[in-house]
C-alpha cells in the first residue's frame, strides 16, 4: 500500500505503518553514519545532549557524495544499517522514531523498536543519484569535521522508502524468506 507521509512522524502515523508498505516521506530527515553515531552514543553515555533534537525524527544512514553545481547534495544512497546497530537502542530510547538504511537489523534493535514504537525503512541501494533528486535542501548541523559523515539536516519531498520492520516487529525480509521457503516446499511436494 502506498502512503504519503509528512514528518515529523506522528504516533498514530507510525502505528498505521506495516511491513511491506511503500512510503513517500516529505519533510525533515537527518543523516548519520558510523562515526556520527559513535559520537552521539558517547555523548549520551557522558550525559551530554545530542547536537539536534532526535525526538520524533528519522535518521537516514547515508553519507553523500559532493553536490554538483546547482544541486543541494550529491549521490545519496543508503548504507548498511547493521553497522549502526550497536548505537541504535540508546538513540531509540531518546525518542528517535525511525531509520532509513539497507539490510537487516539485529534482534536487539528489533526489540528496542518494539519497545519504543519505531520503524525501519529501506531505501533502494545503488539508486543514490535518483534518491538525491528527492532531496530539496541539505545543511550540516553537527560534526562537520567528519566530512561526508557529518550530521546533515535534509528536506525531502516524496522520498521513496519501504517499511521493512514495523512497530509490531514484523520483518519484511524474514517474512519474505518464509513465504519463499514455503513455496519451495510446495513445489517439492508436486
Amino acid at each position: 500500500m502506498d502512503k504519503y507521509i509528512s514528518m515529523p512522524l506522528a504516533e498514530e502515523t507510525l502505528r498505521g505503518l506495516k511491513a511491506g508498505d511503500y512510503v513517500y516521506l516529505t519533510g525533515t530527515v537527518y543523516t548519520a553514519r558510523d562515526a556520527a553515531h559513535k559520537r552521539m552514543y558517547e555523548a549520551l553515555l557522558k550525559g551530554e545532549k545530542l547536537p539536534f533534537d532526535i525526538r520524533n525524527q528519522i535518521i537516514y544512514y547515508m553519507g553523500p557524495s559532493p553536490a554538483r553545481e546547482g544541486r543541494p547534495i550529491g549521490s545519496a544512497g543508503p548504507t548498511t544499517a547493521s553497522r549502526m546497530d550497536k548505537y541504535t537502542p540508546l538513540l531509540l530510547e531518546q525518542g528517535m522514531s525511525g531509520m532509513i538504511g539497507k539490510g537487516k537489523r539485529s534482534r536487539e534493535v528489533k526489540e528496542a523498536m518494539k519497545k519504543t514504537g519505531a520503524v525501519y525503512f529501506a531505501a533502494v541501494g545503488g539508486a543514490g543519484a535518483i534518491l538525491s533528486q528527492r532531496i530539496k535542501a541539505s545543511e550540516i548541523v553537527a560534526y562537520e569535521d567528519l566530512g561526508p559523515e557529518a550530521i546533515r539536516k535534509l528536506e525531502v519531498e516524496n522520498f521513496p522508502v519501504i517499511v521493512v520492520i514495523d512497530q509490531d516487529g514484523t520483518d519484511l525480509y524474514e517474512e519474505s524468506v518464509k513465504k519463499w521457503k514455503k513455496g519451495i516446499d510446495i513445489d517439492r511436494s508436486i
